[in-house]
C-alpha cells in the first residue's frame, strides 16, 4: 500500500487524519482474493461501526475510524486464494461494540451478508462470561469478533448501572 494515495487531488490522505495516540495502530492491510466480494462482505459492517471510506483504487479499498484505517487489497502478488485463520499470521480482528443488543443486531446483519457465526453452541459467551461477543467468519475465511461489555450490576439494587 502506498502512503501517498489520496481521495482528493493534491492532499495526501494522511494529512486529513486526526492526531494519533503514540503506539496506536496506523493501519492494518489485509490481502484478499476477490476485492468485489470483500467489499460486499465488509463495507456494510465497517460503515455501521462508524468507519468512512478512506481510499479507493483499482485493487483496493480502505476505511478509517479516527487515525486508524483498514486496507483491503487484491494484490497481484497473492500466493493463495483463501485466508486460513488457523495458520500462522492474523487470526482475527476484534471490534468494540457499545451494547450486547447491538452485537446481536450486527450478528443478524452479518448472517444476511454471507458471514457465518462461529462457536454457535457457546454464543454469546464463547470468549468468556465477562463479555457478550460474537465470532464471525467471512466468505473468504477472515474472522472478526464483536465485543460488548456486560452491564455492570449496581451493588445496592441489582440493577445495571450506566
Amino acid at each position: 500500500m502506498l502512503p501517498h494515495r489520496s481521495l482528493e487531488r493534491g492532499a495526501p490522505v494522511t494529512d486529513r487524519l486526526p492526531q494519533p495516540v503514540p503506539g496506536s495502530l496506523h493501519h492494518v492491510e489485509i490481502w484478499v482474493p476477490d476485492l468485489a466480494r470483500t467489499v460486499a462482505d465488509w463495507q456494510w459492517l465497517l460503515e455501521d461501526l462508524g468507519y468512512a471510506l478512506h481510499q479507493s483504487w483499482e485493487n483496493g479499498r480502505s476505511w478509517n475510524l479516527g487515525s486508524t484505517y483498514l486496507v483491503f487489497e487484491q494484490s497481484p502478488a497473492l500466493t493463495g486464494d483463501r485466508h486460513d485463520r488457523l495458520a500462522p499470521g492474523l487470526n482475527h480482528l476484534a471490534f468494540h461494540i457499545d451494547t450486547a443488543d447491538r452485537v446481536d443486531l450486527l450478528v443478524a446483519k452479518a448472517r444476511e451478508n454471507g458471514w457465518t457465526l462461529l462457536f454457535p453452541d457457546r454464543h454469546p459467551h464463547a470468549g468468556g462470561s465477562h463479555q457478550h461477543a460474537a465470532y464471525l467468519e467471512s466468505r473468504d475465511g477472515f474472522e472478526i469478533e464483536l465485543v460488548a461489555p456486560l452491564a455492570v450490576q449496581d451493588d445496592r439494587s441489582g440493577a445495571p448501572s450506566r
